[in-house]
Parts: structure tokens; C-alpha cells; sequence
């Protein structure tokens, strides 16, 4: 049965969509069919920040440690930075550029700057060692590499890599910071910045799928943008209500980034979002619960979003009291599935405060599905309805044809906003979509008769470790990479904090001996320390198989998913 909010929600969108509206629609055509946009949009990220940087020019936009940045200030280091990756380094219209540094004002106006100057952003992971770094440059053939200190220590390790790495020292002073890159670029006119599509490609983000192999997604300029506009109509959407519920907002909108910008849900719907809202950025160097608590309150943070974990250890802390976290008008989460129990106790507990979660993936631009307040109190296991009015889902079988409402099947996303291709890989990407359009998640689900989308599995071998998809292949690759090892299976096992972590399972070679840890210091070298499994154990037997000869996952994960079970009380 629909709610009043949702009548209240789907109201206000048809008001602010209308013709003559604040987020008028329209549509275009891509690719033979007819999608919905937001016509009032950019048509690029370039022109984006250059409206919106002009619109809240005076305005605090990021705040880092003791540095405070305007608008107009970024903007001006972004255009200084375009110009000189065109005048000094070279760059083209199309050259993937690599950004592989820790969060910090730097990231963002490299971002910036690589876009105004045609670049192609490729965000690098920066959790990842040498050997992962390697892969995903090599995929996409980068032109450049810009890297704090501990990843450019990493890429220097790389023999033979031919790419050319600046290394940039990223603490403040912000133009101190970006001294490597700007070189000369300030002695003299700047270039003129190029022209853009919005079909040209604009950003390069990494993800893992069943394969286990690191493909780069590509997005273009219209839907990394009309990404962005899906998040804001939702956001306007709860801030009319709001207002006409007497409750307008009474200080500029704050949020932290709490998460890597590598990640599709930092980069578009908290750092490019907070362009159009005016909104302030607090970076959190790494996360924190009691830093956080200090920031939200010093900067009367508005909006907090992180995966579950980040949340709850605010909730839950108890040292929360210390701290006025008033300000927070909603604790948002993406990424993960958050617990039913903890839906509530955000509810009941946190002063005010409202949950909600976001569904969407790296090839989605983050856009899919949200659930709020008391739509997310009313069915908490649900990931919400559609984000209006650019979004369609489908229930998918294994054709690709549509199922009826209420059947379990492939959930499928249809938009706009959706990624064009996996990087020179078209077999990869033809298998992601489907006749009609349609994206593949991989994950399972059902949508209900008020249209609300459930998540019940993933059709894909990931683990889900506190928001970070984790491959499993990719894992047993890197465990087979060592010559004692057999055979090798990886799975889920559950975390109450993060809640997934990767076990493993590993028959070693007749006669050669290795103890967990050994194991875990091998992977240690070769992976990213979120990837390395927490529990290994090491079968005195051949793994169990099927009839086609495959390792038999299914029946692995259950015996030794029930193995890390704890002892019930």
C-alpha cells in the first residue's frame, strides 16, 4: 500500500520535472531508445562547475583540517590545472589520466582540471598494491599518472610501467600541493580549455566483477551529470516537503566524505552533488567515529552517508552524548545492506535523525533505488522504489525478459546514467545489457506490489566487505600465485561490523607445508589488505567437487560458513 510520503515524494517530483520547472525533464535518444533527463542540466561536467562554482562563488565549499576553500577558489586552481596538463604534460582530448592519491582538495580539483582539459578522470583504487595499480593502468593505458606520495611509491616499484607518474605532496596549502602539475603553466595565458560533448567520455571508475578481472567502466559527461541530477531531484524532492512541513533550512548543507572518491558513491552523489546544492565538504583523512562526531558537530555537518558500519559505530559509541549531532538530518548508507535492528535504533535513537539507503553501482553512476525515513521504518529490508524520474528496474531471468511483479530475478537498471562500455572490452560490455537497454546487476531480487525493490542474493561470486566489493576469483588467483597451493575456494563469511568479510578455504601440494599466516603475508604483497581472507583453512583433502569437475563453492561456504559461526550462548 502507497504511503503518504510517497504520495507526497512522487507529487513534488511531478512539480519540479513539469515543463517550467526547477528540474525540467525531456528526453533524448541513445543507442535506438527514448530515455528521460533532466533538460534544465549541463550538458558537461566542465560547464557544470563553471555554473555552479560561479552561482556559490563566495560560499566555503571544502574544508580540510585548517584549510577552507571557496568555490571560486577551486574553480580558479581547476582552470590553472587544465591548462597546464594541456600546455606541460601533453594531454589530449580522450587520454585516460590516473588519479591515485588519498582523499584531499587536491583529489577534487585534479578531477576538475583533468575534465576541463578532455581528459578522461581515471580513478585509481587506492587501497590497491603494485600489481593491481599495474593491471588497471595497463586495461586502460593511461596517459599519466597523478599520485600522493604512498601510491606513487607503489607505481615507482613497478618495473618497466612507461607511464608518467607527478607526484604530488597532498597537504595543504592547496596550490602548494598542486605546485608538480601547474609547472610554468602560471608564467604565462593559459591555453584555451576544449569544447565537449556530452557523449564524450568523462570518467574511468574500476570494478570487479564474477571474473575477478579489473574492468575499467566509461562513462560519459551526460551521464555522470545526469547522475548527479537524479541524486539532486531526490534531494529537493525531501527538502520541499520538508520546508512545507515548516522546517525549511536554516544554514548552508554540510556532509562528510567519508568514503575513498575512488568510489562511485563519493564521487557523484557527495563530491559532485554538493556543487549544485552549494554544499559544504568536510574531509575525515580516514575514518574515525570520534573525529567524525567532532566534525559534525564544529561544522554542523547536515547530511551524513558512509556504508553501514559508520553509522552504527556513531550510534552505538558511547561517547556519542559528548557530542551535538543535531544538525544531522538524515544518516544515509550505501554500499551494503544495512540491518533491519539498525534501521530502527537509528530511528529511535539518534535525536531526530532519519535513516535511509541508496541503491546503484559503479556502471549505474551510483543511481538506482533509495529508501527514506519512514518509508525505510515501514519496510527496512527493502532498498526503496525506482529514484524518479530517470530510473527504471526490472526483474530479469536469464534471458533477459522481464518478470512479473513480486518474481525473483536479475535485477535490471534502465537510465540515462547508465555507464557506455567497459573499456575495450565489447564482448564484456554487450553481456551487460540487455536487448532493451536494461543493466545487469548481478544481484538478485524481487519488487513488491508498491513497487519497492528487495535484494535477496547476487548471482555474482562478490563479497561484500563494508561497501567493498571483493572478487573472489581475484583472490583465488593471487592464492594460486603461490607454488604450494592446490586448490583454493573463497567465500563470504559474515562480520557484524563490516557485514562480509572474505575466508578461504586451501589444499596445499603434497608434502609442502604453510600455516594461515604464511598465506596471509603472501596476499599481503599482491592485494589490497581488504581483499586478504581473515580466516584461511587449510584442507588435509582435495576440495569437494561437482559432476562438471568445478570446485563444488556451494557446499564449501555452508560447512565452513558454519565452521566461524560463534558458539551460540
Amino acid at each position: 500500500m502507497r504511503t503518504v510520503l510517497d504520495e507526497r515524494m512522487d507529487a513534488t517530483v511531478n512539480a519540479l520535472t513539469a515543463p517550467g520547472g526547477m528540474l525540467a525533464a525531456g528526453t533524448v535518444e541513445q543507442d535506438g531508445r527514448t530515455l528521460p533527463v533532466i533538460a534544465v542540466a549541463p550538458p558537461t561536467l566542465p560547464l557544470y562547475f563553471a555554473h555552479y562554482c560561479q552561482e556559490h562563488a563566495d560560499k566555503t565549499f571544502l574544508v580540510a583540517g585548517d584549510e577552507r576553500l571557496t568555490f571560486a577558489a577551486v574553480y580558479a586552481a581547476a582552470t590553472e590545472v587544465a591548462g597546464a596538463l594541456i600546455a606541460d604534460h601533453g594531454i589530449v582530448p580522450g587520454d585516460r589520466v590516473g588519479i591515485a592519491m588519498r582523499n584531499s582538495p587536491s583529489w577534487i580539483v585534479l578531477y576538475m582540471g583533468i575534465l576541463m582539459a578532455g581528459g578522461i578522470a581515471t580513478l585509481l583504487n587506492g587501497w590497491w598494491q603494485a600489481d593491481e595499480l599495474e593491471a588497471a593502468i595497463r586495461e586502460v593505458d593511461c596517459r599519466l599518472i597523478l599520485a600522493d606520495p604512498p601510491r606513487a611509491a607503489r607505481l615507482a616499484a613497478i618495473p618497466g610501467l612507461a607511464r608518467p607518474v607527478i607526484a604530488l605532496d597532498d597537504t595543504p596549502p592547496l596550490l602548494a600541493a598542486l605546485a608538480p602539475v601547474l609547472g610554468t603553466s602560471g608564467s604565462g595565458a593559459l591555453p584555451t580549455l576544449p569544447a565537449l560533448a556530452p557523449t564524450d567520455p568523462a570518467t574511468i571508475l574500476f570494478t570487479s566483477g564474477s571474473t575477478g578481472l579489473s574492468k575499467g567502466a566509461l562513462s560519459d559527461h551526460r551521464g555522470v551529470v545526469q547522475g548527479v541530477f537524479s541524486f539532486l531531484t531526490q534531494a529537493v524532492t525531501m527538502l520541499s516537503i520538508a520546508t512545507a512541513d515548516g522546517n525549511p533550512p536554516t544554514s548552508q548543507p554540510a556532509t562528510l566524505l567519508t568514503l575513498p572518491l575512488f568510489h562511485v558513491t563519493a564521487q557523484v552523489p557527495v563530491m559532485l552533488q554538493s556543487f549544485a546544492m552549494g554544499r559544504k565538504l568536510v574531509l575525515i583523512p580516514k575514518w574515525n567515529v570520534l573525529e567524525a562526531m567532532r566534525l559534525i558537530e564544529a561544522e554542523q555537518v547536515t547530511y551524513f552517508i558512509g556504508v553501514p558500519l559508520m553509522s552504527f559505530e556513531i550510534l552505538t559509541h558511547p561517547d556519542r552524548a559528548r557530542y551535538d549531532l543535531s544538525t544531522v538530518t538524515d544518516f544515509g548508507c550505501g554500499g551494503a545492506p544495512r540491518p533491519v535492528e539498525h534501521v530502527r535504533r537509528i530511528d529511535a535513537e539518534m535525536g531526530g535523525a532519519a535513516p535511509l539507503i541508496g541503491y546503484g553501482l559503479t556502471e549505474t553512476n551510483a543511481v538506482g533505488a533509495g529508501n527514506w525515513r519512514t518509508n525505510y521504518l515501514a519496510k527496512p529490508d527493502s532498498t526503496g522504489r525506482a529514484s524518479r524520474p530517470l530510473v527504471e528496474i526490472a526483474i530479469l531471468d536469464d534471458d533477459g525478459a522481464e518478470l512479473p511483479q513480486g518474481a525473483r530475478g536479475e535485477i535490471g537498471i534502465r537510465s540515462i546514467c547508465n555507464f557506455r562500455e567497459y573499456w575495450q572490452r565489447p564482448e564484456a560490455t554487450r553481456a551487460a545489457f540487455t536487448p532493451h537497454g536494461f543493466f545487469r546487476t548481478g544481484d538478485i531480487g524481487y519488487l513488491d506490489e508498491d513497487g519497492y525493490l528487495f535484494i535477496v542474493d547476487r548471482s555474482k561470486d562478490i563479497i561484500i566487505r563494508g561497501g567493498e566489493n571483493i572478487a573472489c576469483l581475484e583472490v583465488e588467483a593471487a592464492l594460486y600465485a603461490h607454488p604450494a597451493v592446490a586448490e583454493a575456494a573463497v567465500f563470504g563469511l559474515a562480520d557484524p561490523r563490516l557485514g562480509e568479510v572474505p575466508g578461504a578455504v586451501v589444499h596445499l601440494r603434497a608434502g609442502l607445508a604453510l600455516t594461515e599466516a604464511d598465506l596471509q603475508a603472501f596476499l599481503a604483497v599482491h592485494i589490497a589488505a581488504f581483499k586478504v581472507p581473515v580466516r584461511i583453512w587449510l584442507a588435509p583433502v582435495a576440495l569437494p567437487r561437482l559432476g562438471t569437475e568445478k570446485i563444488d563453492k556451494v557446499t564449501i561456504r555452508a560447512t565452513y560458513r558454519a565452521l566461524a559461526a560463534p558458539e551460540p550462548a
